[in-house]
């Protein structure tokens, strides 16, 4: 016989905790299912250790720049790979930890460990029990994608997962994607004395991003040491007695790379092989992603897909959104859409890139009057004394209301200063309301007027 709860949510990625505790707080019984630990993918292999490992590596190259500072330091500076896992690993060992001793506690909610499978619309197995519930809440988040390269079953390559138990320091990593978690760790292992190639299928790195976005941030990379190969085409991977050989055939280089270890980092694909969604009668698209309208419902009334696996967003920050948006619905009568939702993600190489709204290329598709304001890194003050002036400022506004369009900060502290444009978007207010305002000084947002009282026609 099937126990009876009020909500089922299978996966503990953001969504997940935070929607079981709006759930439980309403005095609803929930069944929590979790296949492996708490924490989804940001807390185990994603955002929390790789900003971790970025730290790391961040402190390293700013001690090899001693003398730029002033500053003398008696001898080369050295990475203990193995301390900067562990590092990593107590970090993401305490997020674990606090999202399991919360959710844990939530008055009439029960966990159950193992493969979750939908049998039927509202019915549920795990571990050969029967779960039935009016609602039902899919979190179960994504997967690096392995793409059917020739040799890559005939070497031992990694992913984005398999970095996190890596504890020594590769010769020479080759990353064969050339986007952002891509260029996270290949920005971070050249820091810590990695040999690093990047290969990327594409004319250039980040395509969805502008070209001069791209190409900064090759400039970035390559000022570091990285070796960067465009336009690869008809990669494969294979076995050598001293590595791994990736052929490229690129236009320009060897067509083959031989490396000690290869990084595959060319997406991420939906965890709904082995859902059971034929079963209940859940649509996905040709992807394997769940079809969710602006309320995040699929097509089978009282399931709601959340986070990566609905395609309507793969970050974080969209996870965490997803559980505002049905918690409103469900239980604060608030229509809250996806479609309010403002697209915005960082790229958190060093500098980062802080992204927001629509980009020049998508403006200039538009028919619509746009202005543009871009100012370099070199020009901010902030930047200058610490040493760190690579990158540019760029916004994009529509010229007869005013309204940001979106904006591209890729230089020092980019991913947080680009909140204030963002808030901005979302009180749909005009630009001039950063242009008009007094900034502190010295800080990298006290430029961001300048930049704003400088806006040109976009031709």
């Amino acid at each position: 016989m099937a126990q009876r709860f009020d909500a089922i949510i299978i996966g503990s990625g953001q969504a997940g905790p935070a929607l079981a505790g709006r759930l439980t707080r309403a005095g609803m019984s929930v069944a929590f299912i979790e296949r492996e630990h708490f924490g989804g993918t940001c807390v185990n292999d994603g955002c929390i250790p790789t900003k971790a490992l970025v730290a790391s590596a961040q402190a390293a190259f700013v001690s090899r720049r001693h003398a730029d500072f002033g500053v003398t330091i008696g001898g080369p500076v050295g990475v203990d790979m193995r301390a900067v896992k562990a590092r990593k690993d107590a970090i993401v060992r305490a997020s674990i930890d606090a999202v399991t001793n919360w959710v844990s506690g939530m008055p009439g909610l029960r966990v159950f460990w193992g493969h979750a499978r939908l049998v039927g619309a509202h019915r549920v197995q795990v571990n050969g029990e029967d779960l039935d519930a009016d609602r039902i809440f899919i979190n179960v988040g994504g997967r690096p994608a392995l793409p059917d390269w020739p040799g890559l079953k005939s070497v031992p390559y990694l992913t984005s997962i398999g970095m996190m138990e890596v504890d020594f320091l590769p010769p020479h990593l080759v990353v064969i994607g050339g986007s952002y978690v891509g260029l996270e760790f290949a920005q971070m292992y050249r820091r810590f004395g990695s040999r690093v190639t990047v290969v990327e299928q594409a004319p250039r790195l980040i395509g969805r991003e502008d070209e001069d976005v791209s190409e900064a941030v090759r400039d970035i990379l390559a000022r570091e040491g990285i070796e960067i190969r465009l336009n690869a085409r008809c990669i494969g991977v294979s076995p050598r007695d001293d590595g791994i050989a990736v052929s490229a055939d690129c236009a320009d280089g060897a067509p083959e790379i031989l490396g000690t270890h290869v990084l595959v980092a060319v997406g991420r694909r939906p965890n709904t092989d082995d859902l059971g969604l034929d079963a209940a009668g859940i649509e996905r698209d040709g992807r394997g992603f769940i079809k969710v309208d602006d309320q995040l419902r699929t097509n089978v009334p009282g399931v709601w897909a959340l986070g990566d696996v609905n395609g309507r967003g793969a970050f974080t920050h969209t996870a965490w959104n997803d559980h505002e948006i049905v918690a409103a619905n469900l239980l604060d009568d608030d229509p809250r859409r996806v479609g309010d939702r403002i697209a915005c993600y960082g790229l958190f190489i060093d500098p980062p890139l802080g992204r927001v709204g629509l980009t020049e290329r998508e403006a200039r598709a538009g028919d619509r009057a746009v202005l543009m304001g871009k100012m370099p890194m070199t020009r901010v003050g902030r930047a200058r004394e610490r040493g760190e002036t690579l990158g540019f400022m760029k916004v994009i506004v529509d010229e007869k209301s005013g309204a940001i369009l979106g904006a591209a900060l890729l230089g020092l502290s980019g991913d947080e200063v680009v909140h204030m444009i963002l808030d901005v978007m979302y009180a749909k207010a005009p630009y001039t309301v950063i242009s008009r305002a007094v900034h502190i000084h010295p800080t990298v947002a006290e430029l961001v007027p300048t930049l704003l009282q400088a806006l040109k026609p976009l031709r």
